[in-house]
Protein backbone atom coordinates (compact mmCIF):
# COMPACT_ATOMS: atom_id res chain seq x y z
CA UNK A 1 0.00 0.00 0.00
CA UNK A 2 1.34 3.43 -0.94
CA UNK A 3 2.15 5.72 2.00
CA UNK A 4 -0.32 8.46 2.80
CA UNK A 5 0.64 11.73 1.10
CA UNK A 6 0.62 14.63 3.53
CA UNK A 7 0.58 18.11 1.97
CA UNK A 8 0.87 21.59 3.40
CA UNK A 9 -2.87 22.10 2.90
CA UNK A 10 -3.72 18.87 4.76
CA UNK A 11 -1.77 20.03 7.79
CA UNK A 12 -2.70 23.72 7.77
CA UNK A 13 -6.43 23.31 7.10
CA UNK A 14 -8.03 22.47 10.42
CA UNK A 15 -4.90 21.21 12.15
CA UNK A 16 -3.37 24.46 13.45
CA UNK A 17 -3.87 25.22 17.13
CA UNK A 18 -1.76 28.38 17.21
CA UNK A 19 -0.50 30.87 14.63
CA UNK A 20 1.72 33.61 16.11
CA UNK A 21 3.67 36.43 14.43
CA UNK A 22 6.32 38.18 16.48
CA UNK A 23 9.65 39.97 16.46
CA UNK A 24 12.41 37.50 17.29
CA UNK A 25 16.08 38.44 17.60
CA UNK A 26 16.81 42.14 17.22
CA UNK A 27 20.37 43.39 16.76
CA UNK A 28 20.84 47.17 16.76
CA UNK A 29 23.59 49.65 15.99
CA UNK A 30 24.18 52.55 18.37
CA UNK A 31 26.13 55.48 16.95
CA UNK A 32 26.69 59.19 17.61
CA UNK A 33 25.31 61.09 14.56
CA UNK A 34 27.43 64.20 15.11
CA UNK A 35 30.73 62.30 15.24
CA UNK A 36 30.66 60.90 11.73
CA UNK A 37 32.89 63.40 9.88
CA UNK A 38 36.41 64.68 10.51
CA UNK A 39 35.11 68.22 11.03
CA UNK A 40 32.75 66.94 13.73
CA UNK A 41 35.67 65.16 15.45
CA UNK A 42 37.63 68.42 15.56
CA UNK A 43 34.57 70.26 16.87
CA UNK A 44 34.19 67.68 19.67
CA UNK A 45 37.86 67.73 20.73
CA UNK A 46 38.44 71.48 20.44
CA UNK A 47 35.06 73.18 20.55
CA UNK A 48 33.35 70.94 23.12
CA UNK A 49 36.18 69.52 25.26
CA UNK A 50 38.32 72.65 24.91
CA UNK A 51 41.61 71.06 23.82
CA UNK A 52 43.55 73.67 21.82
CA UNK A 53 45.19 71.08 19.55
CA UNK A 54 43.05 68.15 18.28
CA UNK A 55 45.29 65.08 18.32
CA UNK A 56 44.73 61.28 18.23
CA UNK A 57 46.54 61.17 21.58
CA UNK A 58 43.29 62.43 23.07
CA UNK A 59 41.52 59.29 21.82
CA UNK A 60 43.86 57.18 23.94
CA UNK A 61 43.31 59.36 27.01
CA UNK A 62 39.53 59.24 26.69
CA UNK A 63 39.67 55.48 26.11
CA UNK A 64 41.80 54.89 29.21
CA UNK A 65 39.31 56.87 31.28
CA UNK A 66 36.50 54.64 29.97
CA UNK A 67 38.44 51.44 30.74
CA UNK A 68 39.08 52.56 34.31
CA UNK A 69 35.38 53.39 34.75
CA UNK A 70 34.31 49.91 33.57
CA UNK A 71 36.81 48.18 35.87
CA UNK A 72 35.67 50.27 38.85
CA UNK A 73 32.00 49.55 38.05
CA UNK A 74 32.64 45.79 37.95
CA UNK A 75 34.58 45.86 41.24
CA UNK A 76 32.06 48.04 43.08
CA UNK A 77 29.12 45.84 42.06
CA UNK A 78 30.95 42.48 42.27
CA UNK A 79 30.21 41.72 38.63
CA UNK A 80 32.06 38.75 37.08
CA UNK A 81 34.73 39.65 34.53
CA UNK A 82 35.10 37.27 31.55
CA UNK A 83 37.75 37.42 28.82
CA UNK A 84 36.50 35.84 25.61
CA UNK A 85 38.78 33.63 23.55
CA UNK A 86 38.91 33.59 19.78
CA UNK A 87 35.75 32.09 18.17
CA UNK A 88 34.33 31.34 21.62
CA UNK A 89 30.54 30.98 21.89
CA UNK A 90 29.87 34.04 24.03
CA UNK A 91 26.25 33.27 24.91
CA UNK A 92 27.18 29.75 26.08
CA UNK A 93 29.91 31.17 28.32
CA UNK A 94 27.57 33.79 29.76
CA UNK A 95 24.61 31.41 30.20
CA UNK A 96 25.34 30.52 33.87
CA UNK A 97 25.85 34.18 34.79
CA UNK A 98 22.55 35.15 33.14
CA UNK A 99 20.75 32.29 34.92
CA UNK A 100 22.15 33.41 38.26
CA UNK A 101 21.02 37.01 37.71
CA UNK A 102 17.58 35.83 36.52
CA UNK A 103 17.16 33.82 39.74
CA UNK A 104 17.31 37.07 41.72
CA UNK A 105 14.29 38.42 39.83
CA UNK A 106 15.97 41.84 39.58
CA UNK A 107 17.30 43.65 36.54
CA UNK A 108 21.06 43.86 36.58
CA UNK A 109 24.39 43.29 34.85
CA UNK A 110 25.06 39.55 34.97
CA UNK A 111 28.67 39.73 33.75
CA UNK A 112 31.05 41.85 31.69
CA UNK A 113 32.85 40.24 28.78
CA UNK A 114 36.03 41.58 27.19
CA UNK A 115 37.06 40.80 23.61
CA UNK A 116 39.48 42.08 20.98
CA UNK A 117 37.57 42.78 17.76
CA UNK A 118 37.88 44.80 14.59
CA UNK A 119 35.82 47.98 14.70
CA UNK A 120 35.39 51.03 12.47
CA UNK A 121 37.00 53.83 14.49
CA UNK A 122 38.63 57.22 14.01
CA UNK A 123 42.38 57.42 13.51
CA UNK A 124 44.68 60.10 12.13
CA UNK A 125 47.65 60.74 9.85
CA UNK A 126 50.25 63.36 10.72
CA UNK A 127 51.14 66.10 8.26
CA UNK A 128 52.46 69.65 8.20
CA UNK A 129 51.02 72.97 7.14
CA UNK A 130 52.77 75.32 4.70
CA UNK A 131 54.52 76.93 7.66
CA UNK A 132 55.79 73.63 9.01
CA UNK A 133 53.28 73.40 11.85
CA UNK A 134 52.20 69.81 12.61
CA UNK A 135 48.59 68.96 11.83
CA UNK A 136 46.44 65.81 11.90
CA UNK A 137 44.06 64.50 9.25
CA UNK A 138 41.33 62.33 10.75
CA UNK A 139 39.87 59.36 8.88
CA UNK A 140 38.01 56.14 9.70
CA UNK A 141 39.67 52.73 9.55
CA UNK A 142 39.17 49.18 10.81
CA UNK A 143 41.28 48.58 13.91
CA UNK A 144 41.51 45.72 16.39
CA UNK A 145 40.39 47.26 19.68
CA UNK A 146 38.90 46.32 23.04
CA UNK A 147 35.13 45.78 23.22
CA UNK A 148 33.10 45.42 26.42
CA UNK A 149 30.05 43.15 26.45
CA UNK A 150 27.62 44.08 29.22
CA UNK A 151 25.43 40.99 29.56
CA UNK A 152 22.14 42.01 31.17
CA UNK A 153 19.12 40.34 32.62
CA UNK A 154 16.19 42.72 32.38
CA UNK A 155 12.86 42.23 34.14
CA UNK A 156 11.05 43.23 30.95
CA UNK A 157 13.26 41.82 28.19
CA UNK A 158 15.04 38.93 29.86
CA UNK A 159 18.58 38.21 28.59
CA UNK A 160 20.23 40.93 26.49
CA UNK A 161 23.60 42.53 25.94
CA UNK A 162 25.11 45.90 25.05
CA UNK A 163 28.53 45.90 23.39
CA UNK A 164 30.58 49.11 23.52
CA UNK A 165 33.83 49.70 21.67
CA UNK A 166 36.50 51.27 23.88
CA UNK A 167 37.91 53.47 21.11
CA UNK A 168 36.56 56.74 19.70
CA UNK A 169 33.77 57.30 18.54
CA UNK A 170 32.64 54.33 20.69
CA UNK A 171 30.26 52.46 18.34
CA UNK A 172 27.92 50.13 20.20
CA UNK A 173 25.64 47.17 19.53
CA UNK A 174 22.45 46.17 21.37
CA UNK A 175 20.89 42.71 21.27
CA UNK A 176 17.41 41.78 22.56
CA UNK A 177 14.94 38.98 21.87
CA UNK A 178 11.31 39.79 21.14
CA UNK A 179 10.10 36.32 22.18
CA UNK A 180 11.71 36.75 25.59
CA UNK A 181 9.96 40.10 26.01
CA UNK A 182 6.57 38.56 25.14
CA UNK A 183 7.08 35.71 27.64
CA UNK A 184 7.62 38.19 30.47
CA UNK A 185 4.68 40.35 29.47
CA UNK A 186 2.48 37.25 29.37
CA UNK A 187 3.64 36.25 32.85
CA UNK A 188 2.84 39.72 34.18
CA UNK A 189 -0.61 39.65 32.55
CA UNK A 190 -1.35 36.18 33.91
CA UNK A 191 -1.62 34.66 30.42
CA UNK A 192 -0.67 31.00 30.50
CA UNK A 193 1.69 29.62 27.89
CA UNK A 194 3.99 26.71 27.27
CA UNK A 195 7.47 27.54 26.02
CA UNK A 196 8.47 25.97 22.70
CA UNK A 197 12.21 26.63 22.99
CA UNK A 198 11.81 30.37 22.57
CA UNK A 199 8.44 30.01 20.81
CA UNK A 200 4.87 30.00 22.11
CA UNK A 201 1.87 27.78 22.63
CA UNK A 202 -0.93 30.13 23.71
CA UNK A 203 -2.95 33.09 22.39
CA UNK A 204 -0.28 35.77 22.67
CA UNK A 205 -0.69 37.69 19.41
CA UNK A 206 -2.05 40.84 21.07
CA UNK A 207 0.98 41.00 23.37
CA UNK A 208 3.33 40.37 20.42
CA UNK A 209 1.86 43.36 18.59
CA UNK A 210 2.64 45.64 21.55
CA UNK A 211 6.41 45.33 21.04
CA UNK A 212 7.09 48.57 19.18
CA UNK A 213 10.14 50.76 18.45
CA UNK A 214 9.37 52.97 21.45
CA UNK A 215 9.53 49.95 23.79
CA UNK A 216 12.99 49.04 22.53
CA UNK A 217 14.18 52.67 22.61
CA UNK A 218 13.17 53.02 26.27
CA UNK A 219 15.03 49.80 27.15
CA UNK A 220 18.18 50.89 25.31
CA UNK A 221 18.33 54.41 26.71
CA UNK A 222 17.56 53.22 30.25
CA UNK A 223 20.56 50.90 30.23
CA UNK A 224 22.85 53.33 28.39
CA UNK A 225 22.27 55.78 31.25
CA UNK A 226 22.96 53.10 33.90
CA UNK A 227 26.20 51.65 32.53
CA UNK A 228 29.66 53.24 32.80
CA UNK A 229 30.12 54.77 29.35
CA UNK A 230 32.68 57.12 27.76
CA UNK A 231 30.25 60.05 27.34
CA UNK A 232 29.42 62.16 30.40
CA UNK A 233 26.24 64.01 31.32
CA UNK A 234 27.78 67.17 29.89
CA UNK A 235 28.45 65.37 26.61
CA UNK A 236 24.88 64.09 26.55
CA UNK A 237 23.45 67.57 27.11
CA UNK A 238 25.56 68.85 24.19
CA UNK A 239 24.09 66.19 21.87
CA UNK A 240 26.94 63.68 22.01
CA UNK A 241 24.93 60.54 22.65
CA UNK A 242 23.95 57.37 20.86
CA UNK A 243 21.08 57.00 18.42
CA UNK A 244 19.84 53.59 17.34
CA UNK A 245 19.45 51.94 13.97
CA UNK A 246 18.60 48.41 12.90
CA UNK A 247 21.45 46.06 12.02
CA UNK A 248 19.59 42.71 11.93
CA UNK A 249 15.92 42.01 12.60
CA UNK A 250 14.21 38.61 12.63
CA UNK A 251 10.43 38.45 12.25
CA UNK A 252 8.98 35.01 12.91
CA UNK A 253 5.73 33.18 12.32
CA UNK A 254 5.20 30.10 14.48
CA UNK A 255 2.50 27.61 13.44
CA UNK A 256 1.81 24.90 16.02
CA UNK A 257 0.05 21.72 14.82
CA UNK A 258 -2.48 19.60 16.69
CA UNK A 259 -1.02 16.47 15.04
CA UNK A 260 2.77 16.57 15.43
CA UNK A 261 3.09 13.08 13.94
CA UNK A 262 2.38 14.58 10.50
CA UNK A 263 4.74 17.51 10.89
CA UNK A 264 8.03 15.92 9.86
CA UNK A 265 6.66 14.05 6.85
CA UNK A 266 4.86 17.18 5.73
CA UNK A 267 7.99 19.29 6.03
CA UNK A 268 10.17 16.84 4.11
CA UNK A 269 7.60 16.87 1.28
CA UNK A 270 7.50 20.65 1.47
CA UNK A 271 11.26 20.80 0.98
CA UNK A 272 11.15 18.55 -2.07
CA UNK A 273 8.35 20.58 -3.65
CA UNK A 274 9.98 23.98 -3.14
CA UNK A 275 13.64 23.56 -4.05
CA UNK A 276 13.23 26.37 -6.60
CA UNK A 277 11.58 28.83 -4.20
CA UNK A 278 14.74 30.97 -4.18
CA UNK A 279 14.84 31.60 -7.94
CA UNK A 280 14.57 35.30 -8.85
CA UNK A 281 10.94 35.19 -9.98
CA UNK A 282 9.88 33.54 -6.72
CA UNK A 283 12.00 35.91 -4.63
CA UNK A 284 10.28 38.83 -6.35
CA UNK A 285 6.89 37.43 -5.38
CA UNK A 286 7.77 36.53 -1.80
CA UNK A 287 9.76 39.58 -0.76
CA UNK A 288 7.50 41.96 -2.68
CA UNK A 289 10.53 43.56 -4.37
CA UNK A 290 11.15 43.82 -8.12
CA UNK A 291 14.19 41.86 -9.33
CA UNK A 292 15.77 43.25 -12.51
CA UNK A 293 18.72 42.02 -14.56
CA UNK A 294 21.02 44.46 -12.77
CA UNK A 295 19.68 43.73 -9.27
CA UNK A 296 22.64 42.94 -7.03
CA UNK A 297 22.54 40.01 -4.67
CA UNK A 298 22.18 36.28 -4.26
CA UNK A 299 18.96 34.49 -5.18
CA UNK A 300 19.03 30.83 -4.20
CA UNK A 301 17.59 28.11 -2.03
CA UNK A 302 19.76 26.24 0.47
CA UNK A 303 18.66 23.04 2.19
CA UNK A 304 20.65 22.38 5.36
CA UNK A 305 20.56 19.40 7.69
CA UNK A 306 20.54 20.53 11.31
CA UNK A 307 22.40 18.85 14.15
CA UNK A 308 19.13 17.58 15.62
CA UNK A 309 18.24 15.78 12.38
CA UNK A 310 15.84 18.44 11.14
CA UNK A 311 15.86 20.33 7.87
CA UNK A 312 16.34 24.06 7.38
CA UNK A 313 15.18 25.78 4.18
CA UNK A 314 16.87 29.10 3.38
CA UNK A 315 15.61 31.45 0.67
CA UNK A 316 18.19 34.18 0.00
CA UNK A 317 17.52 37.69 -1.33
CA UNK A 318 20.32 40.28 -1.41
CA UNK A 319 21.61 40.51 2.20
CA UNK A 320 18.47 38.95 3.70
CA UNK A 321 16.85 35.54 3.79
CA UNK A 322 13.82 33.54 4.92
CA UNK A 323 14.37 30.48 7.12
CA UNK A 324 11.80 27.72 7.41
CA UNK A 325 12.16 24.74 9.73
CA UNK A 326 10.41 22.51 12.26
CA UNK A 327 10.55 23.74 15.85
CA UNK A 328 10.88 20.94 18.41
CA UNK A 329 9.13 18.54 16.02
CA UNK A 330 5.68 20.03 16.52
CA UNK A 331 5.61 23.52 15.03
CA UNK A 332 6.67 25.13 11.78
CA UNK A 333 8.75 28.28 12.11
CA UNK A 334 9.12 30.81 9.29
CA UNK A 335 11.62 33.59 9.96
CA UNK A 336 12.43 36.52 7.72
CA UNK A 337 15.94 37.70 8.63
CA UNK A 338 16.63 41.24 7.44
CA UNK A 339 20.33 42.05 7.48
CA UNK A 340 19.82 45.33 5.64
CA UNK A 341 16.49 47.16 5.98
CA UNK A 342 17.00 48.69 2.53
CA UNK A 343 16.53 45.20 1.05
CA UNK A 344 12.83 45.71 1.80
CA UNK A 345 12.79 49.42 0.98
CA UNK A 346 12.99 50.68 4.58
CA UNK A 347 15.37 53.11 6.27
CA UNK A 348 17.54 51.75 9.09
CA UNK A 349 16.59 54.10 11.94
CA UNK A 350 14.74 52.35 14.76
CA UNK A 351 11.42 54.26 14.28
CA UNK A 352 11.10 52.43 10.92
CA UNK A 353 10.85 49.06 12.68
CA UNK A 354 7.04 49.07 12.41
CA UNK A 355 7.16 49.36 8.62
CA UNK A 356 9.93 46.78 8.37
CA UNK A 357 8.04 44.30 10.54
CA UNK A 358 4.89 44.68 8.40
CA UNK A 359 6.86 43.91 5.22
CA UNK A 360 8.62 40.95 6.83
CA UNK A 361 5.30 39.52 8.04
CA UNK A 362 3.96 39.87 4.50
CA UNK A 363 6.99 37.94 3.19
CA UNK A 364 6.33 35.16 5.72
CA UNK A 365 2.73 35.04 4.56
CA UNK A 366 3.56 35.00 0.85
CA UNK A 367 6.04 32.12 1.08
CA UNK A 368 3.35 30.00 2.73
CA UNK A 369 0.81 31.02 0.06
CA UNK A 370 3.25 29.97 -2.67
CA UNK A 371 3.77 26.60 -0.96
CA UNK A 372 0.03 26.13 -0.54
CA UNK A 373 -0.51 26.67 -4.26
CA UNK A 374 2.35 24.28 -5.06
CA UNK A 375 0.76 21.38 -3.15
CA UNK A 376 -2.89 22.27 -3.72
CA UNK A 377 -3.32 20.26 -6.93
CA UNK A 378 -5.32 17.06 -7.35
CA UNK A 379 -5.97 14.73 -10.27
CA UNK A 380 -9.75 14.51 -9.84
CA UNK A 381 -10.49 18.16 -10.62
CA UNK A 382 -13.53 19.43 -12.57
CA UNK A 383 -11.29 22.09 -14.05
CA UNK A 384 -8.94 19.41 -15.41
CA UNK A 385 -11.83 17.58 -17.07
CA UNK A 386 -13.17 20.85 -18.49
CA UNK A 387 -10.01 22.10 -20.14
CA UNK A 388 -8.77 18.73 -21.46
CA UNK A 389 -11.50 18.68 -24.15
CA UNK A 390 -12.88 21.38 -26.45
CA UNK A 391 -16.31 22.67 -25.53
CA UNK A 392 -19.05 24.95 -26.83
CA UNK A 393 -20.85 27.42 -24.57
CA UNK A 394 -24.55 28.39 -24.63
CA UNK A 395 -23.88 31.13 -27.20
CA UNK A 396 -22.18 28.73 -29.58
CA UNK A 397 -18.65 29.91 -28.95
CA UNK A 398 -16.06 27.15 -29.21
CA UNK A 399 -13.49 26.93 -26.42
CA UNK A 400 -10.29 25.20 -27.58
CA UNK A 401 -8.82 22.51 -25.32
CA UNK A 402 -5.55 22.72 -23.41
CA UNK A 403 -4.37 19.15 -23.88
CA UNK A 404 -1.86 17.76 -21.43
CA UNK A 405 1.38 16.74 -23.11
CA UNK A 406 1.21 19.20 -25.98
CA UNK A 407 4.60 20.97 -25.97
CA UNK A 408 3.05 24.43 -26.37
CA UNK A 409 0.52 23.80 -23.61
CA UNK A 410 3.21 22.46 -21.27
CA UNK A 411 5.41 25.51 -21.92
CA UNK A 412 2.40 27.74 -21.27
CA UNK A 413 1.65 25.93 -17.99
CA UNK A 414 5.27 26.27 -16.92
CA UNK A 415 5.23 29.99 -17.69
CA UNK A 416 2.05 30.44 -15.67
CA UNK A 417 3.70 28.61 -12.75
CA UNK A 418 6.50 31.18 -12.79
CA UNK A 419 3.95 33.97 -12.25
CA UNK A 420 2.25 32.14 -9.38
CA UNK A 421 0.91 34.57 -6.75
CA UNK A 422 2.54 37.50 -8.55
CA UNK A 423 1.12 40.81 -7.38
CA UNK A 424 1.67 42.56 -10.75
CA UNK A 425 -0.29 40.12 -12.91
CA UNK A 426 0.77 39.06 -16.40
CA UNK A 427 0.60 40.60 -19.87
CA UNK A 428 0.89 39.35 -23.44
CA UNK A 429 4.51 40.51 -23.54
CA UNK A 430 5.63 39.12 -20.17
CA UNK A 431 3.93 35.72 -20.59
CA UNK A 432 5.13 35.38 -24.17
CA UNK A 433 8.77 35.83 -23.13
CA UNK A 434 8.49 33.13 -20.45
CA UNK A 435 6.64 30.70 -22.74
CA UNK A 436 9.07 31.15 -25.64
CA UNK A 437 12.03 30.42 -23.36
CA UNK A 438 10.43 27.20 -22.07
CA UNK A 439 9.22 26.14 -25.52
CA UNK A 440 12.63 26.65 -27.10
CA UNK A 441 11.07 27.67 -30.43
CA UNK A 442 9.60 30.69 -32.15
CA UNK A 443 6.44 31.87 -30.44
CA UNK A 444 4.68 34.78 -32.08
CA UNK A 445 2.52 37.51 -30.57
CA UNK A 446 -0.52 36.15 -32.44
CA UNK A 447 0.04 32.70 -30.90
CA UNK A 448 0.21 34.33 -27.47
CA UNK A 449 -3.04 36.21 -28.14
CA UNK A 450 -4.73 32.92 -29.14
CA UNK A 451 -3.43 31.18 -26.01
CA UNK A 452 -4.57 34.02 -23.76
CA UNK A 453 -8.06 33.60 -25.25
CA UNK A 454 -7.92 29.84 -24.54
CA UNK A 455 -6.89 30.49 -20.95
CA UNK A 456 -9.59 33.12 -20.44
CA UNK A 457 -12.42 31.07 -21.94
CA UNK A 458 -11.40 28.05 -19.85
CA UNK A 459 -11.58 30.17 -16.69
CA UNK A 460 -7.86 29.95 -15.90
CA UNK A 461 -7.16 33.68 -16.09
CA UNK A 462 -9.27 36.80 -15.82
CA UNK A 463 -8.64 40.24 -17.22
CA UNK A 464 -8.34 43.25 -14.93
CA UNK A 465 -10.93 45.82 -16.02
CA UNK A 466 -9.69 48.64 -18.28
CA UNK A 467 -6.22 47.10 -18.59
CA UNK A 468 -4.34 44.57 -20.72
CA UNK A 469 -3.22 42.72 -17.59
CA UNK A 470 -4.44 39.32 -16.48
CA UNK A 471 -4.31 37.42 -13.19
CA UNK A 472 -4.56 33.70 -12.50
CA UNK A 473 -7.81 32.36 -11.09
CA UNK A 474 -7.73 29.66 -8.38
CA UNK A 475 -8.39 27.05 -11.09
CA UNK A 476 -5.57 28.57 -13.13
CA UNK A 477 -3.12 28.24 -10.27
CA UNK A 478 -4.08 24.60 -9.67
CA UNK A 479 -3.94 23.59 -13.35
CA UNK A 480 -0.62 25.35 -14.02
CA UNK A 481 1.06 23.68 -11.06
CA UNK A 482 -0.61 20.31 -11.71
CA UNK A 483 0.43 20.15 -15.37
CA UNK A 484 4.00 21.21 -14.53
CA UNK A 485 4.45 18.88 -11.55
CA UNK A 486 2.88 15.87 -13.29
CA UNK A 487 5.12 16.27 -16.33
CA UNK A 488 8.41 17.21 -14.63
CA UNK A 489 8.21 15.03 -11.52
CA UNK A 490 6.32 11.95 -12.68
CA UNK A 491 6.19 11.37 -16.44
CA UNK A 492 9.71 12.49 -17.35
CA UNK A 493 11.38 10.36 -14.63
CA UNK A 494 9.24 7.35 -15.59
CA UNK A 495 10.03 7.83 -19.28
CA UNK A 496 13.72 7.57 -18.43
CA UNK A 497 13.23 4.49 -16.22
CA UNK A 498 15.24 2.23 -18.57
CA UNK A 499 18.28 4.46 -18.40
CA UNK A 500 21.29 3.56 -16.21
CA UNK A 501 20.73 6.53 -13.88
CA UNK A 502 17.23 5.30 -12.96
CA UNK A 503 16.85 3.45 -9.63
CA UNK A 504 17.60 -0.31 -9.95
CA UNK A 505 14.21 -1.35 -8.55
CA UNK A 506 12.46 0.76 -11.21
CA UNK A 507 14.53 -0.78 -14.00
CA UNK A 508 13.76 -4.30 -12.71
CA UNK A 509 10.01 -3.54 -12.62
CA UNK A 510 10.18 -2.21 -16.17
CA UNK A 511 12.02 -5.34 -17.32
CA UNK A 512 9.22 -7.53 -15.84
CA UNK A 513 6.60 -5.50 -17.73
CA UNK A 514 8.60 -5.84 -21.00
CA UNK A 515 8.84 -9.60 -20.52
CA UNK A 516 5.06 -9.96 -20.07
CA UNK A 517 4.29 -7.72 -23.05
CA UNK A 518 6.64 -9.77 -25.28
CA UNK A 519 5.00 -12.96 -24.01
CA UNK A 520 1.51 -11.67 -24.97
CA UNK A 521 2.84 -10.68 -28.42
CA UNK A 522 4.25 -14.17 -28.93
CA UNK A 523 0.97 -15.84 -27.88
CA UNK A 524 -0.91 -13.66 -30.37
CA UNK A 525 1.56 -14.82 -33.09
CA UNK A 526 2.36 -11.22 -34.06
CA UNK A 527 5.67 -10.60 -35.69
CA UNK A 528 7.69 -7.56 -34.66
CA UNK A 529 8.21 -4.92 -37.31
CA UNK A 530 11.34 -5.39 -39.41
Amino acid sequence: MAPQVVTVNDVLDGHVVLDIECLDRIYLNAYVPILQTSAQVVAFLSGHLGFPFPSPVLFRQLGERFRRAVAAFAEANQIPWVRFGKDQAKLAVMGPHLARQAATGRSGVAAIGVAQEFQRVWTAAEGKTSTGTPRWSFYKADRRVTCYYFYLWDAGFGPAFIKVCAYFPYPAKIWVNGHEWVKRQAERAGVGFTALSNGFAAALQEICDRLQPGTIEVFAQRWLHRLPLPFTTRDHDAGYWWEISMRQVEVSRTIVFDAPRHARGFFEALVADNLDIGRPHNVEIIFGRRVRRDTWGTFRTAIDRRDNGGVLVNVFYKHSRIKQYLKDGRAMRIETVINSPRDLGCNARLPNLTELQAKARAANRRILEAERAGQGTVLASPAFERIAHPSVDAEGRRTPALRFGDPRVMALAGALSLTLSGACGLTNKSLRALTARLLGANYSASQMTYDLRRLRLNGLIRRIAHTHTYVLTPDGQRIAVFYTKLYNRLLRPLAAADQPQAPPELRRALAVIDHHVEDYIARARLKPAA
